[in-house]
């Protein structure tokens, strides 16, 4: 039986504001209900839409070759890496006056093998002008304590994993370079447990396509969750 399902993704419109210095994505028909109609005699109608938008778009998937030119692309990817991994949900939420999550963050046994979610609130922004201040950040402290603790996924909800600043992008470079994907802007992670679901964030198989928006959710076990994390 299938445990109660959370979304934790952003719906993408046409318009929206996205990560600064990027075009925003255009949502239209390409060919609309009222126009196909006369191809199917009056007796059916269908809407094809079209899409102009980046892959860093909403709550998207950066796959290793987003920043390493050998890496596994969006196509590349086995679905053993993003589809019903085990979930470890952390409170990440930054020290107050500090941008950078705790790189001494207690890290549970649990994260080998697991998608482990950094969960800072930052979420509650999205929408405002605030959402694209400089915000919560993994350095590379705690990326290399996660890729050592054998996390296969790591996700955040805020709008980068690195902080912007730093033209290094060691999180970027560390977590991808040791194959694992990223999943940024999430939404909800105050809705998940610990510990005890399942997280999963599926991006289309497009080849040579680095980054993707992906729709994330969590199944949660409602048997074996423990508290919030």
């Amino acid at each position: 039986m299938t445990g109660r399902l959370v979304d934790l993704s952003h719906p993408i419109e046409s318009g929206m504001a996205g990560y600064p210095g990027l075009p925003a994505p255009r949502i239209e028909p390409h060919l609309s209900h009222e126009a196909s109609r006369p191809a199917y005699g009056g007796e059916a109608e269908f809407e094809i839409t079209r899409l102009f938008l980046v892959g860093n778009t909403g709550t998207y998937l950066d796959s290793p070759y987003h920043r390493h030119r050998g890496g596994a692309d969006a196509a590349g990817l086995p679905l053993e890496w993003i589809a019903g991994l085990r979930g470890v949900c952390i409170d990440a939420t930054p020290a107050a006056g500090h941008r950078e999550i705790d790189p001494a963050l207690e890290l549970p046994a649990a994260i080998d093998g697991a998608a482990v979610l950094l969960r800072t609130g930052w979420d509650r922004r999205w929408g405002t002008g605030a959402y694209w201040q400089p915000g919560p950040f993994v350095g590379e402290a705690l990326a290399v304590r996660l890729i050592t603790a054998g996390a296969r996924l790591v996700g955040v909800d805020c709008w980068n994993v690195d902080d912007t600043g730093d033209p290094r992008r060691p999180a970027h470079t560390a977590l991808l370079g040791a194959g694992i994907p990223i999943v940024e802007h999430l939404r909800g992670l105050g809705a998940l447990p610990r510990t005890g679901f399942r997280f999963t964030a599926v991006p289309a198989p497009i080849r040579r396509a680095a980054s993707l928006p992906v729709r994330a959710f969590a199944e949660l076990d409602t048997d074996d969750a423990s508290g919030p994390g």
